[in-house]
């Protein structure tokens, strides 16, 4: 990750970012929700990369170098929140799910930013409630940093649709596949397959955010077929890519009312 910029205070508000584009390497001294109104999201550390679609968002606490990049059109939503103010208490970059009420308050908190006075009090203190029940998700690419497990990755992320064994891809590296396992489980905290799986649902994202179609994307991320791409995306997000096509279509519809 490039050198890091420090903007001392986070503004709330919201910023629509042109498909492709991004904000560079920056640390605030707030905590900083980030939410997709539309589009879709991914959020880079060292630590690796979350992903939030409309129904999820990215809680990154105060300090945290981080960058973001827009996949699709998108509709960045900044809430900034006090240090004190850690409803999750959270001290890590995490995805949470966004329910309709909670996507509500966020857009009603962004749209506005210059409201003052007791209304804007009470939409922030309801936020805070409903982020106090927003489910953590499994949306976490974590970065390698053993040189030999780096190397491995990075096959993966040049080529998701890879569809070597760890041992086949190992040995292109010049590493055990026993080896691998032991550092994908130190550093990762979760099996091979299961990081190959995350980074697939993040290509999966960005391929869906520019209008991809599913049998298409199925095959580019390495899913046997359309049907098993439909599966794990649907146990993933709670609904199909079709329904999460048609979801970005609405908001998108929305926000250019």
């Amino acid at each position: 990750m490039p050198k890091s910029r420090h903007a001392p205070r986070m503004t709330t508000g919201l910023r629509p970012l042109p498909a492709g584009t991004g904000v560079d390497a920056h640390r605030h001294d707030e905590h900083q929700i980030v939410y997709a109104g539309r589009g879709v999201l991914s959020v880079t550390t060292e630590a690796g990369s979350w992903i939030a679609p409309a129904t999820r968002a990215v809680w990154i606490p105060a300090g945290t170098v981080h960058e973001h990049h827009a996949h699709g059109d998108t509709d960045l939503h900044l809430v900034a929140l006090p240090v004190r103010d850690n409803p999750l208490r959270l001290d890590r970059p995490a995805v949470l799910k966004v329910g309709p009420l909670l996507r509500e308050l966020i857009l009603a908190y962004t749209e506005r930013p210059a409201d003052r006075g007791a209304e804007r009090r009470r939409l922030r203190a309801v936020l805070l409630d409903q982020l106090r029940h927003s489910a953590e998700q499994p949306l976490h690419v974590p970065a390698a940093t053993d040189p030999r497990l780096v190397a491995v990755c990075a096959l993966l992320r040049d080529d998701p649709a890879d569809n070597r064994t760890l041992a086949q891809l190992g040995a292109t590296a010049g590493v055990s596949d026993r080896t691998l396992t032991r550092l994908c489980r130190a550093e990762f905290g979760m099996s091979f397959p299961q990081w190959r799986t995350q980074l697939r649902l993040h290509h999966a994202l960005r391929l869906l955010a520019e209008d991809t179609p599913v049998t298409v994307v199925a095959h580019r991320c390495g899913w046997a077929s359309s049907s098993a791409f439909i599966d794990v995306f649907r146990r993933a997000f709670g609904h199909t890519p079709g329904a999460h096509r048609a979801h970005r279509a609405h908001h998108a519809h929305r926000a250019q009312r």
